[in-house]
């Protein structure tokens, strides 16, 4: 758990772990970031109740490199990533015991769902595949698309994270993604199709509130995009439509990120691409990018928020 001035939800947070079975036999790493305000004695709080160990390395402005000495003092063969602001649901850690026992490959995924600032419930957050093992190749053409994981959603064999270096300390917002792509390549993918985490939104979300470079949404994107496009050994007509829908995904992204943070966005030049995708595009591109799911959970937190 990277931490920094997270005290308005990291109480929610470190409860939705306490209330689980089998805590006992888990690590909750916290790299706190430099905290300011109560988030540290929030923590202390918790101490008596979960395995916590606490890490200060100082300010790092960056919750990808604070992810990752957590990942190197860990112990586990397992990890997951929790955000301050995320939870886990009643059931979660239970239902994923028997599953890594078992698992053969490196990583586990189930469905999430979105929450607001209160933790009302805004909608799925779910993935384009059937419960059971997702061979890499087809999970690797569906989250080319889009990120279409939620955060606090997978668990992990740390060492494969480790051994494939780390999280890009570069992709401050999109290094969850390049990871996902990354393990999901080594062997198949476990998706269990129930919904055992909640992504919260709201507008003081590091993703919402940090002040961008120019066009540094979709550089980020277009990084990660292009060096997964370089290693996946589809080709033909699969590899051209999955890189053309991609690519709008990246545009559409980019735009939604501008129009959120009251920048001028190419909605012309956006829809000119989309309407250039034809039928079986717009189909992978709806299926591939939960576009409907993002963007009605983030609209029910902006008229909550103008109420």
């Amino acid at each position: 758990m990277p931490t920094y001035n997270g005290q308005q939800f990291i109480a929610a947070a470190l409860a939705s772990v306490r209330d689980q079975q089998h805590r006992e036999s888990i690590e909750l790493l916290i790299v706190d970031d430099g905290s300011t305000d109560r988030t540290l004695a929030i923590v202390q709080e918790f101490a008596n109740v979960l395995p916590i160990r606490l890490i200060t390395p100082g300010r790092l402005g960056n919750w990808v490199a604070a992810s990752n000495i957590g990942l190197h003092e860990a112990i586990g063969e397992w990890a997951c990533f929790l955000h301050q602001d995320d939870l886990w649901l009643p059931g979660r850690l239970a239902r994923l015991w028997g599953e890594m026992e078992r698992a053969d490959g490196a990583l586990i995924v189930h469905d999430a769902e979105y929450v607001g600032p209160d933790g009302q419930r805004l909608g799925p957050w779910t993935c384009p595949f059937s419960p059971g093992a997702i061979p890499p190749d087809l999970f690797i053409e569906r989250l080319l698309v889009q990120n279409f994981i939620a955060i606090p959603s997978p668990v992990f064999r740390r060492d494969a994270v480790i051994q494939s270096g780390g999280l890009d300390e570069a992709l401050w917002f999109s290094a969850d993604w390049d990871l996902w792509l990354r393990l999901g390549a080594l062997s198949p993918t476990r998706f269990i199709g129930e919904t055992l985490s909640a992504f919260r939104v709201h507008p003081a979300s590091q993703t919402a509130a940090r002040k961008l470079l120019p066009n540094e949404w979709e550089q980020q994107l277009t990084t990660v995009l292009a060096h997964h496009l370089e290693s996946w050994p589809a080709k033909g007509r699969l590899r051209a439509s999955v890189e053309q829908v991609a690519r709008v995904s990246v545009a559409v992204n980019s735009a939604l990120s501008a129009v959120s943070r009251g920048e001028p966005a190419r909605h012309a030049a956006v829809l000119l691409q989309l309407l250039a995708l034809g039928p079986w595009g717009w189909h992978r591109f709806l299926r591939d990018s939960r576009i409907v799911q993002r963007v009605k959970s983030r609209l029910k937190v902006q008229r909550a928020v103008k109420r």
